[in-house]
């Protein structure tokens, strides 16, 4: 039987991570948690907690993408993805003893661009 030579998806999800935490580090933003994950089956995951030079925790979801076909890479971020991070998000702000304002942005990499989008989304 033959093997596949592709790369594992969780090995090109940890480089866009990867990518995606630098870019915002350039932008000023500080990493507070990666892959933050809800204890038990069925929770939700945070690829990226960062923290916003006015103090706002910043709630970070990184999709990549081969090309823009099918809505690209932020399109792939679905209600149900959504529900998830922001059950993560509670989650997350439970364990604090005052919450600071937060926000949910989506870095999108599709190819060699990067785009960061800012409130992409709100816990509503």
């Amino acid at each position: 039987m033959m093997r596949s030579m592709s790369v594992p998806t969780k090995v090109t999800g940890d480089a866009a991570e990867g990518r995606a935490l630098a870019h915002l580090q350039r932008h000023g933003l500080k990493l507070v948690a990666r892959n933050y994950r809800t204890p038990g089956r069925g929770g939700g995951e945070i690829d990226l907690v960062m923290r916003d030079a006015d103090g706002t925790l910043v709630f970070v979801e990184v999709r990549q993408r081969g090309g823009a076909s099918h809505g690209g890479a932020a399109a792939s971020v679905t209600g149900v993805k959504r529900r998830r991070i922001v059950f993560a998000a509670r989650h997350y702000l439970m364990r604090l003893p005052e919450p600071p304002p937060c926000r949910f942005d989506v870095v999108s990499i599709e190819g060699e661009g990067i785009e960061w989008l800012k409130a992409a989304f709100d816990a509503g």
